[in-house]
């Protein structure tokens, strides 16, 4: 099963590596590209805008700010 992720902030980056340990095949989504990259380079595949991430998998999880 291809999860992904959208928001690999403070606890999206730490959460999908956990995933990516656990065996999962993860497709990756963020703002800032560096936390893609990094995912990435420990096995995700990096996903381009939230839309491809939903084209892509059958469970999404999204960790996001909820700012004012």
């Amino acid at each position: 099963m291809k999860i992904g992720f959208i928001g690999l902030g403070i606890m999206g980056k730490p959460m999908s590596k956990n995933l990516i340990k656990a065996g999962y095949e993860l497709v990756v989504y963020n703002r800032s590209r560096s936390s893609v990259e990094e995912l990435a380079a420990l096995g995700a595949q990096a996903a381009d805008s939230p839309a491809d991430v939903a084209s892509k998998c059958q469970v999404i999880i999204t960790m996001l700010p909820n700012s004012p």
